[in-house]
């Protein structure tokens, strides 16, 4: 992190709260790199430490175990792109908000390592139920909120013609699931284009409806 410039061009020292800001950040990326390549059960906080260029006991200043530190990875990466889906449009048709939605997922979320930590809660998730509790209190539920208010939309509106999506909106976001698989296994076998695989999917389930 660069130090803001002193008067006369000259580089002040960071404040103890820039260190520190920075040490969270380095700790936060190490864990994303430990995590994603042990797993949650076999990733070990000596390793993080490791990676990050600090003390074991340094983390502990920060979190109060490896749960703790995976919550705030997904906190720190995660949550800030459900608030990014709350706040789309709540008037007008349905379908660009739908789209604006997914694409925000396929472009910000399975493009990046992010996908790596959602890869990571569907694998240790069974194993580790705390784990995907707090997933889904503090990410599956707030996105399926979102798309709950928008599909009643469509369907009061016409837009959407089969009320049945209303009650499983999982089915809109199944292709999230799909290419987080495919990518993780199949990927360099035979490319999958997710965004055009949403497009084809918001086809389908748009389809009985009327224009708006």
């Amino acid at each position: 992190m660069a130090n803001p410039a002193a008067p006369g061009g000259a580089r002040r020292p960071a404040g103890r709260a820039e260190r520190s800001a920075a040490r969270r950040a380095d700790i936060l990326a190490a864990a994303l790199e430990e995590f994603a390549a042990c797993g949650f059960a076999a990733a070990r906080l000596d390793d993080v430490a490791r990676r990050a260029g600090v003390a074991k006991g340094t983390i502990y200043l920060y979190f109060q175990d490896k749960q703790a530190l995976f919550e705030e990875l997904v906190r720190a990466m995660l949550v800030p792109h459900i608030a990014a889906v709350e706040a789309l449009p709540a008037e007008g048709p349905v379908r660009p908000v739908v789209e604006a939605f997914l694409a925000h997922i396929v472009h910000d979320v399975l493009s990046t390592r992010l996908a790596d930590v959602i890869r990571l809660v569907i694998a240790e998730g069974p194993r580790f139920p705390a784990l995907a509790e707090f997933y889904y209190r503090e990410v599956v539920s707030r996105a399926l909120a979102v798309l709950d208010r928008l599909l009643a939309r469509g369907v009061a509106s016409g837009e959407i013609g089969n009320p049945a999506l209303v009650h499983f909106p999982q089915l809109v976001v199944a292709p999230v699931l799909m290419g987080l698989i495919w990518g993780g296994m199949f990927q360099r076998f035979a490319p999958l284009d997710v965004a055009a695989l949403m497009r084809a999917h918001l086809d389908i389930l748009f389809a009985s409806g009327r224009a708006a």
